[in-house]
């Protein structure tokens, strides 16, 4: 048995936690991911899509989502290299923050051989 009393946890009022604005070193891991792979124009999609849902699995719990989403388009407004890659992840943060909300078509990428041993032989 534990010590702790039955019941629900509170959610922190932490402001941090609220609007998500405060924690950006997800959304700076997550760009960076994608400028390093985002160098294939036909899987910009896939990388974008994976991007999205990588930085969606990292908001913490609780969080004022479209603050959270309204603070990820800024911060690739202000600077970043466009690439395809990223106007796919910029696309999904549009689309999330449209009204009226609708389902956004995620899927994984589909899984391919990228050459094994014979690749990696062969000279370039």
């Amino acid at each position: 048995m534990t010590d702790r009393p039955a019941g629900r946890r509170p959610i922190p009022s932490d402001p941090a936690v609220q609007g998500a604005t405060e924690r950006p070193m997800m959304l700076e891991l997550v760009l960076l991911q994608m400028q390093a792979r985002g160098r294939d124009p036909a899987r910009a999609d896939e990388i974008g899509q994976l991007g999205f849902m990588q930085w969606l699995g990292g908001l913490p719990g609780g969080c004022d989502y479209a603050a959270a989403a309204r603070a990820a388009l800024l911060r690739l407004d202000a600077g970043v290299p466009d690439s395809p890659t990223l106007a796919s992840f910029r696309g999904l943060l549009a689309a999330s923050l449209a009204m009226p909300p609708r389902p956004l078509g995620l899927s994984l990428p589909v899984p391919r051989r990228r050459g094994g041993a014979r690749a990696r032989r062969q000279p370039s």
